[in-house]
């Protein structure tokens, strides 16, 4: 069985070793033809709380771990540029 793989933005981190990830998709309607972006929203396992908002990560399908959590953060891809304000 093939997982599915994903790549999305952390949208919340507020939980304990769950991060919620946002994951766009482009596709054009079939009546009128324009281009439609889609948004879902996945609530993934990060063991290691490593995730901040604002990162890019890949997720893939998973045994169920929680009542609404399927997936697992398999990497973070990209860190945005934070300001070290004090």
């Amino acid at each position: 069985m093939i997982n599915k793989v994903y790549t999305g933005k952390v949208t919340s981190n507020k939980m304990d070793k769950t991060v919620v990830v946002a994951v766009t998709r482009q596709y054009q309607h079939t009546v009128y033809k324009k281009t439609v972006r889609k948004v879902s929203k996945f609530k993934a396992h990060d063991e290691l709380n490593e995730c901040k908002v604002g990162d890019d990560v890949k997720i893939t399908e998973t045994r169920p771990l929680s009542k609404d959590k399927r997936w697992l953060v398999l990497e973070i891809l990209g860190k945005p540029a934070r300001s070290e304000a004090k």
